[in-house]
């Protein structure tokens, strides 16, 4: 696995009735892109974290107005 700064980690739920849970990565702390990565969660928290295989990157989103 491996993300870039401002890239989207989803986390899917690993039990019935878990939902999937989506962090931003603010801060990558592995060699070349890997894990482990400091997250922001929507709710401001934030923890640093090795994601498993239930987990999935996604580029990075753009914000409302943004150019690329």
């Amino acid at each position: 696995m491996r993300a870039n700064t401002g890239d989207q980690l989803l986390m899917h739920g690993r039990t019935v009735g878990q939902h999937d849970r989506t962090a931003e990565i603010v801060e990558v702390m592995g060699t070349k892109g890997e894990p482990p990565y400091r997250v922001r969660f929507e709710d401001g928290h934030e923890a640093v974290i090795s994601p498993g295989p239930d987990s999935v990157v996604q580029g990075r989103r753009e914000k409302h107005g943004e150019k690329s």
